[in-house]
């Protein structure tokens, strides 16, 4: 796909209404004493992380991009969003991997409180707080910070990943980060928007292993240097000692050339000799992480 075809999809884009994803979460359902979770679209992931609740890069909004809503000048989704704000409880922490318009997106974040917990990449705090967002802790790659959830912590920790965080053609300062987050002796890795790189091994010399790995597996054909493709994306996982793995990235933009359903077929394939370790392919189902 060359830049002009990119652009005029996005400009020109002329379906309707998105569909629904077959799979519709409920969150009520999900107990405070384990990993359950489900990814909304792209790579907005909400977790109930041991009575925490997380959301990761969210991410409402029919198109994705510079401009105000409706006039927004990028891609439309393919679907839409598994659940709506108003259909889970605020999250008590909200994790931006980078700037990104389509992981860092104004108007879905607007519709959280003000004080809501946000951790970011360095050089992206402001970005937030000139919308009113107070609360906002950044991270660069090995630093660490908690909050108290119910008493108990919440421990999130960047780490590194292969990408950039430019929102405009100048702001090339602006950090990325993947995230270990931990809680009650478990932990998980929502790795953001990365391409391959071994920097996921240094997971493996934890004192415990990984319960969960959210790693992309989309938009890699052919911008394969900044987005992992799905056996790189499971190469990774098992480089970082990962027990259980949920794909995200996919099935909601089209920001490259592969077919929409590739990625998925490519991940299942990837997992073959150990289905178990992998979760809730498609958006809106619901994973369970097993306890040990």
């Amino acid at each position: 796909m060359t830049r002009f075809q990119y652009l005029r999809r996005m400009i020109f884009d002329g379906r309707g209404r998105p569909p629904a994803p077959a799979a519709r979460p409920d969150p009520s359902t999900w107990a405070d004493d384990a990993v359950t979770g489900s990814c909304l679209g792209h790579s907005t992931v909400l977790a109930n992380f041991f009575g925490a609740w997380l959301l990761t890069d969210p991410v409402f909004s029919l198109r994705v991009g510079p401009g105000i809503p409706p006039f927004v000048l990028g891609p439309k989704r393919y679907l839409q969003p598994a659940l709506r704000p108003r259909d889970f409880p605020a999250p008590d922490a909200i994790v931006i991997s980078h700037a990104h318009f389509d992981h860092f997106d104004t108007w879905s974040l607007l519709r959280f409180r003000w004080k809501t917990p946000i951790v970011t990449p360095r050089n992206t705090a402001g970005l937030l707080q000139r919308r009113g967002f107070r609360n906002v802790h950044e991270l660069h790659w090995g630093e660490s910070m908690e909050l108290s959830v119910s008493g108990r912590p919440l421990r999130f920790t960047a780490v590194e990943v292969a990408h950039w965080g430019a929102r405009t053609l100048r702001d090339h300062h602006r950090g990325y980060n993947g995230y270990v987050i931990e809680r009650d002796g478990r932990s998980l890795c929502f790795a953001g928007d990365t391409a391959y790189t071994t920097a996921f091994a240094q997971l493996a010399e934890r004192p415990r292993p990984l319960d969960l790995m959210i790693m992309p597996i989309g938009a890699y054909n052919p911008w394969i240097r900044a987005h992992c493709d799905p056996e790189q994306a499971a190469a990774m996982a098992r480089m970082a000692g990962a027990r259980c793995f949920v794909p995200v990235h996919h099935q909601t933009f089209r920001l490259s050339s592969e077919p929409m359903d590739e990625p998925a077929a490519r991940i299942r394939a990837a997992f073959a000799t150990e289905p178990e370790r992998l979760l809730a392919v498609n958006v809106g189902e619901t994973f369970r992480v097993p306890l040990r």
